[in-house]
């Protein structure tokens, strides 16, 4: 008996340990450090798993360029669910469709420019927004020239130190990227050991669209290729973490040197079909 009452009293102080380390700040999830609990992060349906995002919602849409590691399902899902006024935030936004950059020559390219062509997004801030060719014009930047829509290009590197930064509590940061273009235009100069260095803020947004490879049922994720561009900065930076996943396994089943983002990152997960035919 005395035994199970040293247990009791274990348990419960480690709750209040786990009360005392709740972190939470207006860009970041409340991370905290708890004991294992069951907590079914499994969505059955696309269209669930994006069901709440509210209009006015600034969405990370994960993938370095094409297909390779682009949450498509869940872009749809939440094209269809018709949430307005968004800010989407990704690398290259809005130039397979023009140029099929990355996708196989037998389907219609889907990228962020879905969004514009539908009127649901008014913001986009990202590194390359159009190709730089003769192509047609992409849906973004026709919406940027009619008027009806904001772009906000950021230096690549820059963009992936910001939303780094989001999630890992790091306010600003200097850098040396954009000093003497428009990049610079209202943005503090500061001078270190000779040079000039920006200042620029870390970027934090309401949700994260990702995809992985794999995922356990706590919420592991494995990364393959490209996916682990842009997708694992992302999970850390978003209030909820949405993941498109090929494959859900049993906790253990990923090797602890493969995981690429931890379950404490990742709110929801649904599991694409098997044999779907986008990519």
């Amino acid at each position: 008996m005395p035994c199970l009452f040293c247990v009791v009293i274990l348990l419960i102080r480690l709750i209040e340990l786990d009360r005392s380390r709740s972190v939470s700040d207006s860009g970041r999830k409340d991370r905290t450090i708890c004991l294992t609990v069951a907590i079914n992060k499994i969505i059955n349906s696309f269209e669930g798993a994006v069901a709440d995002i509210p209009s006015g919602s600034s969405v990370m849409i994960g993938g370095f360029g094409g297909a390779g590691g682009q949450p498509t399902r869940l872009m749809l899902a939440l094209r269809d669910q018709g949430a307005t006024d968004l800010t989407i935030i990704g690398n290259v936004a809005g130039i397979s469709k023009t140029t099929g950059y990355g996708w196989p020559d037998h389907l219609d390219p889907i990228d962020q420019g879905i969004f514009f062509e539908s009127g649901q997004a008014s913001k986009i801030i990202c590194s390359f927004p159009v190709p730089g060719t003769t192509n047609p014009l992409s849906d973004i930047e026709k919406a940027w020239r009619e008027g009806n829509a904001e772009v906000d290009i950021v230096p690549q590197g820059t963009l992936i130190e910001r939303i780094r930064s989001a999630g890992a509590g790091i306010p600003a940061f200097y850098t040396p990227t954009g000093v003497g273009t428009p990049v610079a235009e209202g943005k503090e100069h500061r001078e270190f050991d000779g040079q000039t260095f920006l200042l620029e803020t870390a970027l934090h947004a309401d949700y994260a669209l990702i995809r992985a490879e794999k995922a356990d049922t706590r919420g592991n994720l494995q990364y393959i290729g490209t996916s682990r561009a842009f997708n694992p900065a992302m999970a850390t930076a978003a209030r909820v973490t949405i993941v498109e996943v090929d494959e859900i396994v049993e906790p253990g089943v990923i090797d602890a040197e493969r995981v690429g983002t931890l379950s404490t990152y990742v709110d929801r997960i649904v599991k694409r079909a098997e044999g779907d035919p986008l990519p």
